[in-house]
């Protein structure tokens, strides 16, 4: 901004008013294009309106120019902070406003979410999917701590922190009753972590592996056949429900694999047939009567 391109002073030549002719001589007086007129003409004719209060900028005001507009120095004021910007940098805005530099930059800023206070240069901030805050102003919609920079879970609009995201929403082991952050595995409908469905006698995980569950227990192929399986009777192998011979045979407190229930006599297979018991034996319903 600039100052007029006109002077102001005394007459003290013989000189009219250009416009109502009256004499100067001793009176004060603007110059202006050339032209001498008289304060009371320049102020109706001649002087230039302010573009910020629409009054005219008179002989005694102190003008500033700026791209064809025309300011009184006390109005020569950012629009936001009203700061006078005499000597000051500015930027000219919609509707002929004058901005200082500082709430120019605040203006242009991206808006935080959080607290919809502009995001300057320098401020810290978190940004996700086109939306901006401080980080101060980044919390966990739970427990309200400052997530920062830190892990989160976003869940629609909201946003938790680990630990409130876990409680809320993860999964809880059928064991151990904590959350199930990553990885687990499903069984008979239940959420369990991988180290928690282990084998109940040797501990290995049982994940992706053959197992037996006994009641709340679960064993692994060889430790259910070393602890758990009941003998057969008949080989006195371990009855394991794996493989051949799944189908099993129970007779009093003893058990057979079905192949390895058969007469004594004859070897006749005797899983679903009558039988004899005679001497603690087992025998088909002829063989007995051929003893």
């Amino acid at each position: 901004a600039g100052p007029g391109s006109y002077t102001v002073g005394t007459m003290s030549e013989r000189f009219d008013c250009h416009y109502c002719r009256d004499p100067l001589q001793g009176k004060k007086y603007v110059q202006k294009e050339g032209r001498h007129c008289c304060v009371k003409c320049f102020e109706k004719i001649c002087a230039n309106t302010c573009t910020e209060c629409k009054k005219p900028i008179g002989a005694d005001s102190k003008e500033l120019h700026f791209k064809n507009r025309y300011w009184h120095d006390t109005c020569f004021r950012c629009f936001k902070c009203y700061t006078s910007l005499v000597n000051e940098p500015f930027m000219l805005r919609e509707n002929n406003k004058v901005w200082c530099s500082n709430c120019t930059a605040a203006e242009d800023a991206p808006r935080c979410k959080g607290c919809f206070k502009p995001i300057i240069a320098g401020d810290q901030n978190v940004e996700y999917k086109k939306m901006v805050w401080h980080k101060d102003c980044f919390t966990c919609s739970q427990c309200r701590q400052v997530i920062g920079s830190g892990s989160f879970f976003p869940k629609g609009d909201e946003f938790y922190c680990v630990s409130c995201h876990e409680h809320k929403f993860a999964k809880t082991c059928a064991k151990c009753k904590n959350p199930i952050t990553s990885g687990g595995l499903t069984y008979q409908e239940k959420p369990w972590h991988s180290e928690c469905f282990i084998c109940s006698n040797c501990k290995k995980p049982l994940g992706g592996k053959r197992f037996t569950a006994v009641e709340d227990d679960f064993y692994c192929v060889e430790c259910y056949k070393e602890c758990v399986a009941k003998k057969c009777a008949g080989c006195k192998n371990p009855i394991t429900g794996f493989g051949r011979g799944t189908s099993v045979v129970n007779y009093e407190d003893e058990s057979w694999h079905d192949y390895c229930f058969k007469c004594t006599k004859c070897a006749r297979g005797l899983a679903n047939k009558r039988f004899v018991c005679h001497n603690g034996k087992i025998y088909c319903a002829d063989c007995p009567k051929r003893l």
